[in-house]
């Protein structure tokens, strides 16, 4: 059995390294009284107020903040105190020192005594006023991102030079679908998934060899199998007794992630059809063509245009003129390869790319797609209207070197089958 000497010098240790964490892991912490007033801060706190510790201790926020601008702070410690609730939220803040407004991501948690009681309040806050001025900044461009970051945790954790936990949060503990008691003492490969765990660790260690921070994005599944990402910043520290440790702050972007995505698949898409828009199309065949160039292999282009569009528009409409655009775009999918793009290049004018696909080849699909709108009859409440198809098809000419080239004879060909008569295919020679 430890000696209390012993012990103490272990909890001295622990209290140590605990510490560190506080102070070193980018996020302001405190700790206050029943009567909102602080009893402890970390160092980014104290930086915060431009005070030492000494000058903090026993104070309440009307000494460091304005809250006459905005009363957030002192409402939702009310509700921690008065109600034992668990806050998670942003707070708007102003800074009676420098009279700056910062915006946080704040949660708050009552603290009780061994009878239940709540006795204070203890907080960890994350400065999102940069993030959420870049989520502005989207929102107003996309009108896509007016829930970002709306529900940001803190997974706070520490490893040893062993890959062993000796620090975690609940927050940490909750992602693995564990309890803080079931993760510190173990592995992180007793923790993780072993490919998540070797693939975190890779970065860890390389973390604790350079000593340097590092920040960047990590991906893993949580413990319900579902692939979240984490914002992670990492820091390498040497304890008391030499050790080195490794500690790390995770936050959960996967919403900005996914919405990020969103942003990407829109700006290739057509929002009407929904096929690719002309950027994507062009883009695609840039990359078509240059592998046609390099490899020698085939490259065909048609293009489509439904005939007498203007008429239908000008008669039933442009909802009755989006309705044809859509069908149109939907049958023409069903005789498009996975290899193939098909894209809306503007008004009622289609294209399509055919990687390693010869002109005899081209011109069988051409047909296919002209065949579909055969007799085909859009219907419209009281009646219908007949819909019909001319396409122009070109192969990329041996001597050929840009794409503009071949697209354009492809056009060419499409204005000679509208100049025969309509509803047919023309080959470019």
């Amino acid at each position: 059995m430890p000696n209390s000497s012993t012990a103490y010098q272990q909890l001295q240790r622990e209290a140590d390294a605990l510490r560190a964490v506080l102070d070193d892991m980018g996020a302001y912490i405190f700790i206050k009284d029943a009567n909102g007033c602080y009893t402890y801060a970390n160092h980014l706190v104290l930086e915060l107020f431009g005070l030492p510790l000494e000058k903090v201790i026993g104070k309440d926020d009307t000494h460091f903040f304005d809250l006459s601008i905005s009363d957030q702070l002192r409402v939702n410690d009310l509700r921690v105190l008065q109600h034992g609730e668990i806050i998670e939220r942003e707070e708007t803040n102003f800074i009676k020192g420098t009279g700056e407004s910062r915006v946080y991501w704040t949660i708050k948690k009552p603290l009780r005594d061994s009878a239940g009681n709540i006795i204070g309040i203890c907080g960890i806050s994350s400065d999102i006023t940069e993030r959420k001025r870049l989520e502005t900044e989207l929102r107003e461009q996309k009108q896509l991102l007016d829930t970002i970051m709306d529900n940001v945790d803190a997974h706070i954790y520490m490893k040893d030079s062993r890959r062993t936990f000796v620090f975690a949060n609940r927050a940490a503990a909750e992602m693995f679908g564990l309890s803080v008691q079931e993760i510190v003492g173990k592995r992180d490969i007793e923790v993780m998934p072993a490919e998540d765990a070797d693939r975190s660790w890779a970065s860890d260690s390389a973390v604790l060899r350079s000593q340097l921070k590092h920040e960047g994005e990590e991906s893993f599944k949580d413990a319900s199998g579902q692939l979240r990402h984490y914002w992670t910043v990492k820091i390498a520290l040497k304890s008391a007794n030499d050790l080195d440790l490794l500690i790390g702050l995770s936050t959960d972007i996967t919403e900005l992630h996914r919405v990020k995505e969103e942003l990407k698949r829109q700006a290739s898409t057509d929002v009407l059809t929904g096929l690719h828009n002309r950027r994507s199309f062009y883009e695609y065949a840039q990359r078509e063509f240059s592998r046609s160039l390099r490899t020698r292999l085939p490259l065909s282009v048609i293009t489509l245009d439904i005939d007498h569009f203007k008429s239908i528009n000008d008669r039933y409409g442009h909802p009755v003129g989006d309705a044809v655009l859509i069908a149109v775009a939907q049958r023409c999918l069903q005789v498009v390869r996975d290899t193939d793009l098909l894209a809306r290049i503007g008004g009622e004018e289609f294209s399509l790319i055919l990687p390693e696909t010869p002109l005899h080849m081209a011109m069988e699909v051409a047909e296919r797609l002209r065949a579909l709108f055969d007799g085909y009859d859009l219907q419209i409440p009281g009646e219908s209207i007949s819909i019909s198809m001319s396409l122009g098809v070109a192969m990329r000419a041996t001597q050929e070197k840009t794409f503009d080239s071949l697209f354009s004879r492809a056009d060419k060909a499409l204005l000679q089958a509208k100049k025969q008569g309509r509803n047919q295919v023309c080959g470019a020679p």
